[in-house]
């Protein structure tokens, strides 16, 4: 199965596919960001992000989109730019006939970590364990997105 992990935003969208067997057989498949310029009306950047992720869903073929909630602790501004870009790629997920699965930050931790409260850098080491990877992930909206493909593995059902 694969999964495509995405952490919305309007300037950086982080993304990252992956592959499961099982739950203890995952594998890398690629990760990235995209991104718009603030100069560029709020429509324009939405666009890049419908068009961007659907070059991504048509490369990858994704079974499963696992996106991240919106995290009320930020700024209005900020929830209200994530909002946005939220629902452009929940739209594209949808027009796309991908099931789509949605993690609060805490989830995500848990899943990964075993702990709600971990920091960025516990995540991005599990993502680096989990995953075989040299290295980290970066930015860190790729590894972010790595991380809530994971979640939807550790949180599904297997038959």
């Amino acid at each position: 199965m694969v999964i495509l992990g995405i952490d919305p935003g309007l300037s950086i969208t982080g993304w990252g596919v992956i592959e499961a067997i099982s739950r203890d057989k995952i594998s890398f498949i690629s990760y990235g960001c995209i991104k718009t310029v603030s100069h560029s009306s709020l429509i324009q950047r939405l666009q890049i992000i419908n068009t961007e992720l659907q070059h991504i869903i048509y490369k990858y073929s994704p079974k499963a989109v696992a996106i991240e909630e919106l995290f009320f602790f930020k700024a209005a501004k900020s929830i209200s730019a994530i909002g946005q870009a939220r629902g452009a790629i929940i739209l594209t997920v949808s027009l796309n006939k991908i099931s789509l699965f949605e993690y609060n930050p805490k989830i995500v931790k848990i899943a990964l970590t075993g702990y709600g409260a971990s920091d960025k850098y516990q995540i991005q080491h599990m993502v680096k364990f989990f995953l075989k990877l040299k290295k980290i992930p970066k930015p860190d909206d790729a590894a972010d997105a790595l991380a809530i493909a994971i979640c939807h593995i550790n949180t599904i059902k297997w038959s």
